[in-house]
């Protein structure tokens, strides 16, 4: 007996994006499994957060065919938590870490929907599972930066999602909130969650099921560990990296800067 394939959770063919009809990046190919993670690598202005926008509906499709969740993007909402790299409500709302952790819920409720036990019962565990339990009655603009930053993921954790997309999540972390967001994300895919994140961390993007290289255009898309060679990461960021067992090391290059015309 052959059992179905199960529909991938994002499946994107000779996908364009941009905005405002300007492409940025055109000919995007993958397909993102159910339970599988994906990292998009690359410079500032390279694509990365045009993508996750695109795939989150913030963004419509230029040209080609992109499937998320079985559907056109943006007609999830419910089943997608989106982490951007710019979240304004802790500097406009005198807001509580709770309360922050708690609008991961809104989703499923509205903004005046009446939460649950359950409802309070994963804030709860957003907040643990992050580290921040103990700040949770703390107003969010007193915070560290890494601290904010873990408290709009757990946010993302407490949406409890089918999807989870992640601009640069690990940006402003330390060494062990890079660790635990790590292990909630290994949380996330075991729980039967996709992850897509934008990264500029090239060991993060290694450790996920597939990556894609991105420079304005899609270098390459595959297992990390089989795409991102020196010769792939020279092209996308003008570095040079060297192997040696488990250890990466990195030399940045610098790029000639011609006059010509």
């Amino acid at each position: 007996m052959i059992e179905d394939r199960a529909t991938p959770s994002i499946e994107a063919r000779n996908l364009q994006i941009g905005y405002r009809n300007e492409p940025v990046v055109s000919n995007i190919n993958f397909s993102l499994e159910q339970k599988r993670s994906l990292a998009l690598v690359g410079v500032n202005g390279s694509g990365k957060s045009t993508l996750l926008k695109t795939l989150v509906g913030l963004l419509p499709p230029l040209g080609g065919e992109l499937s998320v969740l079985g559907t056109e993007s943006g007609k999830t909402p419910r089943q997608i938590a989106y982490h951007s790299q710019f979240h304004q409500s802790g500097f406009i709302l005198p807001l509580r870490v709770r309360d922050a952790v708690r609008m991961g819920r809104f989703a499923n409720h509205g903004l005046l929907g009446r939460m649950t036990s359950e409802d309070d019962e994963l804030i709860d565990q957003a907040l643990v599972r992050m580290g921040i339990e103990h700040l949770a009655d703390k107003p969010l603009r007193s915070l560290s930066g890494g601290q904010q930053q873990r408290v709009y993921i757990a946010q993302v954790l407490a949406r409890r999602a089918d999807l989870l997309v992640l601009d640069e999540p690990t940006a402003g972390l330390d060494a062990g909130g890079k660790e635990t967001y790590q292990q909630a994300i290994r949380d996330e895919l075991c729980r039967g969650a996709s992850v897509v994140s934008a990264t500029h961390d090239i060991q993060e993007a290694m450790q996920c099921d597939l990556a894609m290289l991105l420079a304005r255009k899609v270098i390459a898309v595959g297992p990390g560990q089989e795409i991102i060679t020196p010769e792939a990461l020279m092209e996308a960021f003008g570095i040079v990296i060297t192997l040696t067992g488990q250890q990466i090391g990195v030399a940045v290059i610098e790029r000639e800067h011609g006059h010509g015309c």
